[in-house]
């Protein structure tokens, strides 16, 4: 199949997927209630199952939740265009005229020979576009562990940045030291709480900022540790089982056993 060709039976499958949701919204009472707000978290959990189906590279399952992501972006565009306020159309040639406006290295006389160069000038672009501030286009309701990467790379296509990796883990370093002399790990010690938790986030962010500067995405890799974990957790389970016990009838050195024995084989 030639590229014509493959672009002709892409447009038919969007067409297609058009008159269905043209159908669902006119005849299916379900379809028929749903407002943006209603599909508001669903399209949350859609993200996320997306999201769950890259980490575990899944494309079957990417294939699947890509389409279900579509859907609800079709179906914006359909309530949308209910009230006269936009339409497909109208959602499509925004983003075309966005992406011609922000990559004028293709479309224009800027050069930008790295990706470096690209983010930078994606910022000031975006200042142009009316952003009073560089982290303006950070979305508030964002989780904090990604907002925190996001704000990085905002300001890295400010300027504002660290010159090297090395002074990354210098401040690494430097409050994992103030944030135990907040802490002292005994457990007799008592924790001024507010404190306790303002330089575990210095730290936290510091983590991700040394993340950032090594090619390191800390959100997947976080969440790929916790699927480890998960799977050596129930390997555990399992094998107590086995053994005729609960995991509250046994010692932490009975589970450790087991764990480790997870350990060799996940």
């Amino acid at each position: 199949m030639n590229k014509e060709e493959n672009r002709q039976n892409q447009l038919q499958a969007f067409n297609r997927l058009l008159d269905i949701m043209d159908e669902l919204r006119e005849k299916c009472p379900w379809d028929r209630k749903q407002t943006i707000a209603s599909l508001r978290h669903l399209t949350i959990e859609e993200t996320y199952e997306l999201s769950d189906a890259i980490l575990r590279n899944d494309l079957n399952e990417v294939k699947k939740e890509i389409g279900d992501l579509m859907l609800h972006l079709v179906f914006y565009a359909k309530i949308a265009s209910e009230t006269n306020t936009f339409d497909l159309a109208d959602v499509l040639n925004t983003l075309c005229d966005k992406l011609i406006f922000r990559h004028p290295h293709i479309y224009g006389n800027t050069e930008a020979n790295t990706e470096e160069d690209v983010k930078k000038n994606w910022e000031q672009l975006k200042i142009k576009e009316g952003n009073k501030s560089v982290l303006g286009g950070v979305p508030v309701s964002l989780p904090a562990l990604v907002k925190a990467m996001r704000i990085q790379e905002k300001a890295r296509g400010a300027g504002f940045d660290w010159e090297n990796k090395a002074q990354v883990w210098d401040k690494v370093e430097e409050e994992l030291g103030e944030f135990k002399a907040e802490y002292q790990l005994t457990d007799n010690q008592e924790i001024n709480q507010e404190k306790a938790t303002a330089e575990f986030g210095d730290l936290l962010f510091s983590l991700i900022n040394f993340a950032r500067f090594i090619d390191v995405n800390p959100e997947e890799a976080l969440e790929k540790t916790n699927l480890k974990f998960i799977k050596r957790f129930k390997y555990l389970e399992k094998e107590a089982g086995k053994a005729g016990k609960s995991l509250a009838q046994m010692s932490l050195a009975e589970m450790d056993v087991y764990w480790e024995q997870a350990k060799k084989d996940i």
